[in-house]
C-alpha cells in the first residue's frame, strides 16, 4: 500500500472516531425505552463488565492525611468540547470534587461508556491537575446512562463501576461493595479538619411523572425517595458524628434553589424538607452545599431555623457548555447568576481553628466571575 492511500485511511479513520463522540450530548438511550431495557437484562452485574482499561487503572485510596486549602469542583463536561482544565489547574487545587455529568454518554452500552471516562482521562491537562490533586465525586444523569435516571435505570450497577473505574477506587474498598456511588472523607487533623460528603440522587431515588400541563417538567412526588433509606440511615450518622470543624456536602442537584422547573430536591418536596431539617437537628459545625446540574453557577444561602450558621448552596455547572436563560427566580440567591462556562473553587483557611470559605465561580482564562466570603 502506497503512503498516500495510507493517508487517506488514516484521515478517514479520524473523522470517524470523532464523528462518534460528537453524538455524546445526544441520548442513545431514549426515556421512552426504559421498559424494554429493564426486559432485556434486569440488573447487570458489575463483574460481567470490563472497563479497567480507563487509562491504566492505578487504584489508589484516598489519602485523608494532608489538609484541604484549595477545592475545586464541577459539573457538566463534554468531552468533545474544549476543556478548562489548563485554567483548573491554574489555582492549583488539592482535591477535585466531580458533581455529576462528568461525561456526556447517555448509554446502556458500558463500553461505551467506559470509553469516554478514557478519553477524558488521557487529556493531558486533565491528567497533569490529577497528578497533583486527589479526585473523588459522583456522576448524575448523563453519566448514570440515561436522561434524568433514577432508581428504575436497569444499568445502574455497570454505571457505578465505571464511575469507580475512573476514580481508581481499590478493588477492596467499602465504596465498590454497596449498593450506590455514596462516600465520605475527612481531612487533616485536629481542629482544622475537612469532612467532604457526596450524595449520591440517581441509585435510590424514585420516579418523577412528567407534568402534563407542561407548566414545570415535573410533578412534585410527595411520597417518593431521593437517597433511599439505608442512604438516608448513613448521612445521618456522617453528620451527626462529624468530628469536622468544616463540612462540605456534595449533591448533583440543587437543594436551596426550588423555584425553577427543573430537577432539584424541590421535586420531592417531603425529602427536601427531610434533608433541610436533618441539618438542624445533628448541627454539624459550618456545613456548605455544593451541586450541579444547572448549566450556570449561582449562590444560595438560607437562615435555617436551629442552626447557628447560615446555609450556603454554592451551584457551578456547564463546564463545557451552558443554558440558554440568563435568569430565573430564587429567593435564596446572593450575588449574581452567571450563564457562562464556569467551574467552582473554594479557599480555605483558618482563624483560631474557624474556617473562612472563599467561593469563586471562575471561566475560562481562569476569569474571576464572582466571589463571596464566608466567615464561620
Amino acid at each position: 500500500m502506497n503512503k498516500s492511500k495510507l493517508l487517506v485511511m488514516l484521515v478517514a479513520a479520524l473523522a470517524l472516531t470523532d464523528a462518534v463522540f460528537a453524538q455524546q450530548g445526544k441520548p442513545k438511550t431514549d426515556p421512552k425505552t426504559k421498559d424494554n431495557l429493564q426486559e432485556k437484562s434486569g440488573n447487570v452485574a458489575e463483574e460481567d463488565i470490563e472497563v479497567l482499561d480507563v487509562e491504566a487503572y492505578k487504584p489508589k485510596p484516598v489519602d485523608t492525611t494532608q489538609g484541604l486549602a484549595i477545592i475545586g469542583f464541577g459539573s457538566c463536561n463534554k468531552v468533545n468540547l474544549p476543556q478548562l482544565w489548563a485554567d483548573v489547574n491554574a489555582n492549583g487545587p488539592n482535591l477535585w470534587v466531580w458533581l455529576g455529568d462528568i461525561i456526556y454518554a447517555d448509554t446502556s452500552d458500558m463500553k461505551a461508556l467506559a470509553a469516554h471516562y478514557k478519553r477524558l482521562k488521557t487529556n493531558p491537562e486533565y491528567k497533569k491537575m490529577r497528578s497533583k490533586a486527589q479526585v473523588i465525586g459522583v456522576y448524575d444523569d448523563h453519566d448514570y446512562g440515561i436522561n434524568d435516571g433514577c432508581k428504575d435505570y436497569p444499568f445502574k450497577k455497570g454505571a457505578k463501576k465505571c464511575l469507580m473505574d475512573f476514580l481508581d477506587v481499590p478493588m477492596n474498598s467499602p465504596l465498590r461493595k454497596r449498593e450506590g456511588a455514596y462516600q465520605s472523607y475527612t481531612f487533616g487533623s485536629g481542629n482544622q479538619r475537612i469532612k467532604i460528603i457526596v450524595m449520591d440522587t440517581r441509585y435510590f431515588r424514585d420516579p418523577l411523572e412528567p407534568d402534563p400541563t407542561k407548566q414545570r417538567r415535573y410533578i412534585p412526588n410527595m411520597d417518593g425517595t431521593m437517597l433511599g433509606e439505608a442512604q438516608w440511615k448513613w448521612l445521618e450518622n456522617e453528620l451527626r458524628n462529624s468530628k469536622a470543624n468544616l463540612n462540605i456536602l456534595c449533591s448533583s442537584v440543587q437543594v436551596l434553589s426550588d423555584e425553577h422547573p427543573h430537577e432539584k430536591w424541590g421535586n420531592f418536596p417531603n425529602q427536601r424538607k427531610r434533608l433541610l431539617q436533618l441539618i438542624a437537628q445533628t448541627k454539624p459545625k459550618n456545613l456548605l452545599i455544593l451541586s450541579g446540574d444547572r448549566h450556570m453557577t449561582e449562590v444560595s444561602k438560607m437562615e435555617l431555623q436551629g442552626l447557628s450558621y447560615p446555609l450556603y448552596d454554592f451551584t457551578s455547572s456547564g463546564m463545557t457548555h451552558v443554558r440558554s436563560g440568563t435568569s430565573e427566580p430564587n429567593k435564596f440567591r446572593v450575588g449574581d447568576m452567571i450563564v457562562k462556562k464556569n467551574f467552582g473553587i473554594l479557599k480555605i483557611y483558618w482563624v483560631n481553628d474557624k474556617p473562612v470559605v472563599t467561593m469563586q465561580a471562575r471561566g475560562p482564562k481562569n476569569e474571576l466571575y464572582q466571589e463571596i466570603t464566608v466567615k464561620y
